[in-house]
């Protein structure tokens, strides 16, 4: 497990705002696992496609990465993630599911109560 300490000094060598918001979100909500891989390196970060998504039996998911279009979903899901393509989007919407942001996702849900999170 990282200290708040250590994923301070990661959070300096980010250069998008909004995922550094949501870092600090995280820390702030002592969620040190979920800031603790969103701090990691960007390359290491998840993309998933909707196909995989239709595979799980979860419905309220959280990605740590980017969702992709490839693929169709079924089932009406809450999904929250750091991005999405518009593909994604529009698949997603038009199945009726709820997209989020994954600062959304701390705010409304400070306890992540049964979410999945893939990363």
């Amino acid at each position: 497990m990282l200290s708040k300490t250590l994923i301070k000094k990661r959070i300096r060598r980010k250069t998008n705002p909004e995922l550094v918001e949501t870092i600090q979100i995280a820390k702030k909500k002592n969620l040190l696992e979920l800031a603790k891989k969103l701090s990691g390196p960007t390359k290491k970060q998840k993309m998933i496609n909707l196909n995989e998504l239709n595979n799980l039996k979860e419905k309220n998911i959280m990605v740590i990465g980017k969702v992709l279009g490839a693929g169709e979903i079924n089932e009406k899901i809450s999904i929250s993630a750091l991005g999405f393509s518009e593909q994604a989007k529009e698949k997603l919407k038009k199945a009726g599911c709820e997209i989020k942001r994954i600062k959304q996702e701390i705010e409304k849900n400070p306890e992540l109560k049964g979410v999945k999170i893939i990363s």
